[in-house]
């Protein structure tokens, strides 16, 4: 009788074991739910500006929001604000392939 019930125990276990769900999955379905997954990935995009266009760059140019695609950056000077423009592209395909996703569409210097 013993045996019996050590085996109930064990299927009982089993199929507890099967509807568990890893942390990692259960917060990414949250912020699905609420559609904060978007929001996350834009703050993610607006804190790794600096190491994406490096310390010079950083020092005169402050991402700001984001809105609709478009990365709301503060620049200082207006030369610097030229030079951006050239490098445009590169910056927003750097910064889209650190967050393995399309989150910047385009950037606006101000």
């Amino acid at each position: 009788m013993e045996r019996r019930t050590r085996r109930l125990s064990f299927a009982t276990a089993k199929s507890r074991s099967a509807k568990i769900k890893t942390l990692d999955s259960v917060i990414g379905s949250v912020l699905k739910h609420y559609k904060l997954d978007a929001r996350l990935k834009q703050v993610v995009a607006l804190d790794i500006w600096n190491e994406v266009v490096g310390e010079q760059i950083a020092s005169v140019a402050k991402a700001q929001r984001i809105e609709h695609g478009n990365l709301i950056v503060h620049v200082e000077k207006s030369v610097w604000r030229n030079e951006l423009q050239f490098l445009k592209k590169e910056i927003i395909k750097k910064l889209n392939d650190k967050l393995k996703e399309e989150i910047v569409k385009d950037i606006v210097f101000r």
